[in-house]
């Protein structure tokens, strides 16, 4: 009887292991596989039309500030006079995804003087990148 416990107690701790190891995947990892592609239009534009587009077209302080033009998909892709913006594939190290995330210098962090995106929305972003950042 001792024995057969002493087998149930392995297959538990062994489950709960793998359990525990799936959990611990990296985020990106987990991000990396959505379950439907993101539409610039659909997705995309709401969250630059509600949060960004007021000060980055042209007129607006920001667009004045950085040239960067965000009522057009190919003002976004164009990016700003200090470079670009967006790169394709790779949201990591796009500077959309670094300035809104706030992992650039405090007071770079956009929407600059508001509340930061939520995460949900910067999620859409972060995947719309990372799935090509096609105008779709």
């Amino acid at each position: 009887m001792g024995h057969r416990n002493l087998r149930l107690a392995t297959v538990i701790i062994g489950s709960l292991s793998l359990a525990g190891a799936t959990a611990l995947m990296p985020i990106h990892q987990t991000c990396a596989q959505p379950q439907q592609q993101v539409s610039y239009a659909e997705d995309v534009v709401p969250i630059f039309r509600g949060y960004c587009i007021s000060c980055h077209q042209p007129g607006g302080e920001g667009f004045k500030a950085s040239g960067f033009d965000l009522s057009t998909y190919q003002g976004l892709m164009k990016g700003t006079k200090f470079g670009p913006m967006v790169i394709p594939g790779q949201p990591d190290i796009s500077n959309l995804v670094v300035l809104t995330e706030g992992r650039a210098a405090p007071q770079l962090r956009m929407p600059h003087d508001h509340k930061q995106l939520p995460s949900c929305l910067r999620q859409e972003i972060w995947t719309w990148i990372f799935q090509g950042a096609k105008e779709n």
